[in-house]
């Protein structure tokens, strides 16, 4: 098979699209799939489809990678495309919330822009189960594709930390105030262990901590180092329906690294960390002090949790299962007729 694929996407510099779609291109082009990828404008509404509109016939598939196109926008864009892949990993349907524990924004347009763009697509990949079911009742067909993860990147059997007291935190600074759901818990433990350092792996540090913190500017040749200095992983979340549709790639990071988690029991969490086997489930600030504790505590714990987490990445989440799954996808999808 030899065809063409067009990727549509805001910033090809994201996260999201560089783990989720990028990473697998050079499985899709051995797989006889080659592929583009085109910055596509926040703005110029309508103007900037009709400036792209007759590349398309030059493409056998058109993947768009969690934009919502406007009204106007979709109807010339499934008049000119093949076929339609749209892909997306958070709740694009509800706007971010201002601070943890404030609900979304449920801006009526944004999710008729949302269920629109999911109705002229061939095939929808979701993230996890959540946002699967948020794009179903619009959609032509959905499939769960999770975000893989390069263990290229991470060496087996990380050593961790000389005094085991580094936990680790990695993502986005618009995710940092996640941060204070712990801090409280954190502190307190940082007063028996005063090796105790939480590592922020991020653009920024957080502007204040009870506890203290070593930061380290994120940046594609530090962050598996920096997590495989750590001894333990967190990822902290207030429950909303923004939350509920995280995908839980920091979860995979640290996994990866050989670091046992910590999580707080929302959405895809429930699944990546299996509570007692590969780290802890915690709710409150009591649970997620005790999780602490009791991983500081014991490095045989540590290091049992954290090789199950190891070999869950790579039987689930290991960069070429998910390529197999996302190529066979495509593959079915372009053996299809167009329209």
């Amino acid at each position: 098979m030899t065809a063409r694929a067009l990727f549509w996407v805001h910033d090809p510099e994201a996260p999201s699209f560089r783990h989720r779609l990028a990473a697998h291109v050079p499985a899709l082009e051995r797989a006889g799939i080659a592929c583009e990828v085109e910055t596509f404008p926040r703005r110029r509404y309508l103007l900037r489809i009709l400036e792209r509109a007759p590349r398309l016939a030059d493409f056998d598939l058109l993947v768009i990678a969690k934009l919502k196109l406007e009204t106007g926008e979709r109807a010339a864009v499934r008049r000119r495309a093949r076929r339609i892949v749209y892909d997306f990993d958070d709740a694009i349907y509800f706007g971010k919330p201002e601070r943890p524990g404030e609900e979304p924004d449920r801006s009526p347009r944004r999710v008729r822009k949302f269920r629109a763009t999911c109705a002229i697509a061939d095939l929808v990949t979701a993230g996890n189960r959540t946002l699967a079911d948020a794009a179903r009742p619009f959609a032509r067909r959905v499939e769960v594709v999770p975000t893989g993860i390069d263990l290229a990147g991470y060496p087996d059997g990380a050593p961790g930390s000389p005094g085991g007291a580094r936990i680790a935190w990695i993502g986005l600074p618009g995710n940092l105030p996640y941060l204070s759901i712990v801090e409280a818990a954190l502190a307190r433990v940082a007063a028996r262990r005063p090796a105790l350092r939480l590592t922020v792996v991020s653009q920024r540090p957080p502007a204040s901590f009870a506890a203290p913190v070593e930061f380290v500017p994120w940046s594609k040749e530090t962050e598996a180092p920096a997590l495989a200095s750590c001894d333990v992983g967190i990822m902290p979340l207030e429950e909303d329906d923004w939350t509920r549709g995280k995908g839980g790639f920091k979860l995979l990071q640290y996994m990866a690294a050989g670091l046992p988690t910590i999580a707080s029991p929302v959405g895809v969490n429930r699944e990546i960390t299996l509570d007692g086997e590969t780290g802890f489930l915690a709710s409150s600030p009591e649970e997620w002090e005790r999780a602490i504790e009791r991983l500081l505590g014991d490095a045989a714990l540590r290091r049992r949790m954290g090789l199950a987490g190891r070999r869950r990445v790579e039987e689930n989440y290991a960069m070429p299962i998910v390529a197999k799954t996302l190529v066979n996808l495509y593959r079915d999808l372009l053996e299809r007729t167009p329209g």
